[in-house]
């Protein structure tokens, strides 16, 4: 008898290469991130931000390395949780797919919150329109991300990329025209300390400061890898859709902080607010309007890709029963899991009118959700390292290569640590500068969601281990190790 579709599985083989690619890079909001993330982060870095871009490129570099390492052998909707379930023990798997559960859902209305920002302060101007309504745009954004969803993984991620491809080629264009009208004011010093002058954030701090939000910025890349149960051939493709995605926007991301910080001016840079409308109206004057429709473009990409990420988390969490089980359902036609879609959209909505109005500023309220994000997904990336370094000593030790799985591991905790302890209001070292209220509200919501994690954690210890245990279960219909290499690798169970 076969399975109806709520019970099946979610869409093998369904896309290709190309489309997990972009599902990192719209994840990553290539030109929000430029416009919002790294500009925030010129707060504290000033003319120095293009380092900050550059210790987060190594950083999610190392990590994306790490991740590639083991999606080869787990290629599962649960990822994170499934690596270092494997890698680390159990108990941390549960403990990482509560924390991804909670802060990978934040990313989409963090985008809603900022695609509302971006309309109302750039077009309803235009219009004559009143700045104070944000909230219909988000709403609205809010709504294409669930259709987009619900419709399944294929209309989603295609959609995704050509989103992507516009976004990038707008702001790359942008970036190129700056550069080249900066003249002789380029130099390398921007990759330096000398420009880090904003007042209480001078030398390191504030380009560790910045990091906060370049990291941010980057935050995606490892997007492809929820997707490794829809992708063609996981074991191959996630690990160079990660690692692909991480470089690709890394060199971007350098190229255009750069491109803004010697048009402007390296020691001004203080001052330059969320300049990159003004820069394209200085160079392109009408063109401005591209960068308009970039942003908003990129806004509903990266909701849309932080969505899928978000639901097939919540479908694998749901399927071994840590979350309800309802979440684990499959349309019977779109093969999409629609439950989840559907709680994502909650979320999403309640989320952003409940920080957003309480504020009554969208983009501070943004930022609010982005430092839970940074709080939530670094010590994730710093655990993944780990479990690399263990699961190749412990499983693979045909396999394992001191640079790959102890040098890059060690170095790409090494780079996060100043950038968590500066987010999460810590003061570990005298050139790290902690954030300050309202910014580290995102601290105390994940602290509060851990407490709750372990204390269900023990819970379930003393009543069904059975369910943290199965975090380590990869959930394919065939061994990938035999689809691999013709051996059979360890007992897979199936959906």
């Amino acid at each position: 008898m076969s399975k109806s579709g709520s019970e099946q599985g979610l869409a093998r083989d369904a896309i290709g290469l190309r489309e997990v690619v972009f599902q990192s890079v719209t994840h990553m909001a290539p030109a929000v991130a430029v416009a919002f993330s790294i500009t925030f982060g010129i707060t504290f870095g000033g003319g120095a931000t293009s380092l900050a871009v550059v210790i987060a490129l190594v950083g999610c570099l190392f990590v994306a390395l790490c991740i590639g390492e083991l999606a080869k052998h787990l290629p599962s909707a649960g990822s994170f949780y499934t690596y270092t379930s494997r890698g680390i023990h159990p108990s941390v798997g549960f403990l990482v797919a509560w924390i991804y559960a909670f802060v990978e859902p934040l990313v989409a209305p963090l985008l809603y919150l900022q695609l509302g920002y971006i309309v109302a302060t750039y077009v309803h101007p235009e219009f004559g329109w009143s700045p104070d309504l944000w909230w219909p745009w988000s709403l609205a954004g809010a709504a294409i991300v669930f259709v987009l969803g619900y419709l399944g993984i294929q209309v989603s991620a295609r959609t995704g990329t050509l989103l992507g491809i516009f976004e990038i080629g707008v702001f790359v264009l942008l970036a190129v025209w700056l550069i080249a009208k900066a003249g002789g004011d380029n130099t390398l010093a921007v990759f330096t300390t000398n420009f880090a002058n904003i007042p209480g954030f001078e030398g390191f701090r504030g380009v560790f400061a910045a990091s906060v939000y370049t990291i941010l910025a980057f935050i995606g890349f490892e997007a492809a890898a929820p997707l490794a149960e829809e992708a063609k051939d996981p074991h191959r493709t996630i690990p160079r859709a990660v690692i692909a995605s991480c470089v690709v926007i890394g060199v971007y991301y350098v190229v255009t902080t750069y491109g803004a910080t010697v048009f402007f001016g390296a020691t001004r840079m203080g001052k330059f607010g969320t300049g990159w409308v003004d820069l394209a109206r200085a160079v392109w004057g009408a063109g401005w309007v591209l960068v308009i429709l970039a942003m908003i473009n990129s806004a509903i990409a990266n909701s849309n890709a932080s969505s899928n990420a978000a639901t097939r988390t919540l479908f694998a969490m749901g399927r071994i029963r840590v979350l309800p089980h309802m979440l684990a359902q499959i349309h019977p036609r779109f093969r999409s899991p629609h439950m989840a879609v559907w709680v994502q959209l909650v979320v999403g909505v309640v989320a952003t009118l409940w920080l957003g109005l309480k504020y009554h500023d969208p983009f501070l309220a943004s930022f609010i959700i982005a430092t839970a994000v940074v709080i939530g997904i670094v010590p994730i990336y710093i655990l993944v390292n780990i479990a690399c370094m263990l699961f190749y000593l412990r499983e693979r030790r045909d396999e394992f290569n001191v640079i790959k799985h102890v040098v890059v591991p060690i170095l790409g905790i090494a780079v996060f640590i100043p950038a968590f302890a500066a987010a999460a209001g810590l003061k570990l070292f005298d050139f790290i500068a902690p954030l300050a209220w309202p910014l580290t509200l995102g601290s105390l919501l994940v602290a509060i969601w851990m407490v709750v994690g372990i204390v269900y954690m023990i819970y379930l210890y003393a009543n069904d281990r059975g369910k943290i245990e199965q975090t380590a279960t990869v959930f394919l219909e065939e061994d990938p190790e035999v689809l691999r290499t013709g051996e059979p690798g360890p007992p897979l169970v199936s959906p």
